[in-house]
């Protein structure tokens, strides 16, 4: 049985995600696998630091899986790594960056294993928004190909600083059946097993067949 899955809206390891607490919990463990691919030309660095702060403050101890290019996608030593943690933190960044890095990988494969496993997996902004089969391009609001596991979802980050034209073109362009989730900052849609729920501070929008709907109402991870 699938595990928990948190879609964070950004600004992740700041004051406002504390649920980061009970998604530690959910793991069962006191480790924290960060993953800053989407970062690699940002100084991922800073966001590590950030995040093994945050996180000792919980008690927990972060882990980096150096991962940056595609290459390291496909080494065994990260596969492996990746396939023993408990709870996996994806980082925001370049979402072409990480898919490009990602896709059809070992390491992937590891990650997705772990959650079906019943670990935790999270992605923060990009990182949540590559998640899904139609991952939404930032840029313009349209769609491209993402990673595969969200395959009825598809993950706006930041909707509090979205746009209203690029908005409504995402929910028009959505292939029919499929929700639309505008996750503000610092807040997550939560899928623990038994349904979604929202945490943090702020709100989650939901959109499907052009037309709103309930967080509640959306479909499973696949």
């Amino acid at each position: 049985m699938a595990g928990t899955l948190a879609l964070v809206g950004g600004s992740e390891w700041t004051v406002g995600c504390e649920f980061d607490r009970a998604l530690l919990e959910a793991s069962g463990g006191d480790r924290v696998l960060v993953v800053p691919t989407a970062l690699a030309y940002e100084q991922p660095a800073a966001a590590v630091a950030r995040a093994t702060e945050w996180f000792a403050a919980m008690g927990a101890t972060v882990e980096v899986l150096e991962m940056y290019r595609r290459s390291d996608a496909l080494r065994p030593d990260l596969a492996e790594q990746a396939a023993a943690a408990r709870f996996v933190y994806l980082a925001g960044g370049s979402p072409m960056h990480l898919r490009s890095v990602l896709k059809d990988t070992p390491v992937w494969d590891a990650i997705v294993s772990g959650w079906r496993a019943g670990g935790v997996l999270a992605g923060s902004g990009e990182g949540a928004t590559v998640l899904s089969t139609h991952m939404v391009d930032s840029r313009g609001g349209a769609f491209t190909v993402g990673l595969d596991l969200l395959r009825e979802i598809t993950v706006i980050p930041r909707y509090d600083a979205w746009s209203d034209d690029k908005w409504h073109r995402t929910v028009q362009l959505a292939p029919r059946g499929m929700t639309v989730l505008g996750i503000d900052e610092r807040t997550a849609a939560v899928w623990d097993g038994a349904g979604w729920r929202i945490a943090g501070q702020g709100s989650v929008t939901a959109y499907r067949d052009g037309r709103r709907v309930e967080l509640s109402d959306s479909p499973a991870p696949a």
